[in-house]
């Protein structure tokens, strides 16, 4: 079993070879991916696949070798490791959020009115996602190529059922389909063995990700049972976000009085300029240059420079889901995530203001382990509620469930400027709470007997 160590952690040994590669490498650049959900209608089935699917499944970190550079990653939902066979008291000592599911907690993470999971798309909330698989590569050849071995397994395994498919990739222009570059930053996690996007960040402890580990209380994260089962697994929230991109196109421009209003406008909303570029760093232009440098486009913090958000707002998205050193209450330590943001559908063409009728949006993967201090935390306090920063009522003015009615705050000198209905720009169109187990997990799951 090959293991890694941080050089400021040398205690702290994590267990690679048993990780799932889904948890820890980080999306390629270019990525074409796919997301199959499975119902298990007989357990004895549903275990057989799992003993097919066992060698498909990568774990580790990203290989110099490009033929390597794709893989298939396992995961389960509450339903799913009942309708395999796991024993009850397993089953009972998972968490409460993971138990339940997410649409049962909707209401608490800001999944109300339009995204609420009476309107989600089936099968999502329905209880009969068991098992969901994803696939990424750089390249579409060796992702066909990974997902034809993932079919012959569960086409060939009578009492297991296809519900669910959808296809991710990359734009054409690299950006998401509201026009922004994603995937830049990146927690520093000790013992893992990859560098951070932002090196001022100290190394997180490994057991925020994984468990069996000590997270940042200095005690392992709460763990299923036996050990063997939680040992290197993580938890997954799985979202499929639907984007109004011309809601979005014809808010900014019934605001602004020129393009490049507009693109600031956009940017302070967002936190970066389309190219990736910071307003930390970049705040009155975009700056495509510093955002092609890997050194410089995530390196920055906001304490001692921007404080009082005059370049990048306190209320922006990037600031939200990661306040960094902010003064906020809480530390935002203890709500990290690893975020795999993949793109769906097609992009809507630009200058285009009125929507198409075409699906698309992301779906996101946000893994930790403490589903509640992290996931939900981050949407129920800081994506839809503001106090945190001081805007009571305010939520995120990108990723916030708005309904016409919403504000935001950019601090402007002499006089601040607030934004004012607010659209929502993103629907929920359905969530899964998935448990990504390591290799042994996923080995014991599939050698269970009754």
């Amino acid at each position: 079993m090959n293991t890694a160590a941080s050089s400021s952690e040398p205690g702290v040994r994590v267990e690679i070879d048993d990780v799932q590669s889904g948890a820890l490498r980080p999306r390629p650049v270019p990525y074409e991916g796919k997301f199959v959900f499975l119902r298990v209608d007989d357990r004895h089935a549903g275990r057989a696949l799992l003993r097919r699917l066992l060698p498909l499944t990568a774990s580790g970190l990203p290989s110099a070798d490009r033929s390597q550079d794709a893989w298939v990653a396992v995961a389960f939902t509450y339903q799913g490791l009942r309708a395999l066979g796991v024993p009850q008291e397993s089953l009972d000592s998972f968490p409460r959020a993971f138990r339940e599911g997410m649409a049962a907690r909707a209401e608490l993470i800001g999944d109300v009115g339009e995204s609420a999971p009476a309107h989600w798309e089936t099968p999502f909330g329905t209880g009969e996602v068991h098992i969901a698989l994803s696939a990424l590569s750089s390249e579409a050849a060796q992702l066909d190529k990974e997902l034809e071995r993932a079919r012959v397994a569960y086409e060939d395994t009578p009492g297991v059922q296809v519900i669910w498919q959808q296809d991710v990739h990359q734009l054409p222009t690299g950006r998401t389909t509201f026009g922004f570059r994603d995937g830049i930053s990146q927690p520093n996690i000790e013992g893992v063995g990859l560098l951070g996007s932002n090196p001022q960040e100290a190394p997180i402890k490994a057991g925020e990700f994984l468990l069996g580990y000590p997270d940042e209380t200095g005690s392992p994260p709460p763990m299923p049972s036996p050990d063997v089962l939680g040992r290197n697994g993580t938890y997954a929230a799985v979202r499929k976000i639907h984007t109004n991109v011309a809601a979005w196109r014809r808010y900014l421009r019934a605001n602004t009085a020129s393009a490049e209003e507009e693109a600031l406008l956009a940017a302070k909303m967002v936190g970066r300029w389309p190219s990736g570029a910071p307003l930390a760093l970049a705040p009155e232009h975009d700056d495509p240059e510093l955002a092609a440098d890997p050194h410089r486009v995530n390196n920055f913090l906001y304490r001692e420079n921007d404080d009082r958000g005059f370049r990048c707002p306190a209320g922006a998205h990037i600031r939200r889901i990661n306040p960094r050193d902010s003064t906020i209450i809480g530390d935002a330590r203890m709500h990290r995530l690893i975020r795999r943001g993949t793109t769906y559908g097609p992009p809507l063409p630009e200058g285009v203001l009125e929507d198409d009728g075409a699906d698309r949006g992301l779906v996101g993967v946000f893994l930790g382990a403490h589903l509640e201090r992290q996931f939900e935390f981050i949407e129920a306090e800081w994506v839809n509620d503001g106090n945190f920063i001081g805007h009571p009522g305010e939520k995120d003015p990108v990723a916030g469930h708005h309904d016409g009615t919403g504000s935001a705050t950019i601090p402007e000198k002499p006089v601040r400027r607030r934004l004012q209905n607010l659209p929502g720009f993103v629907v929920t169109r359905g969530g899964e709470y998935c448990f990504l187990p390591g290799l042994r997990a996923l080995r014991w799951i599939a050698e269970l007997e009754d």
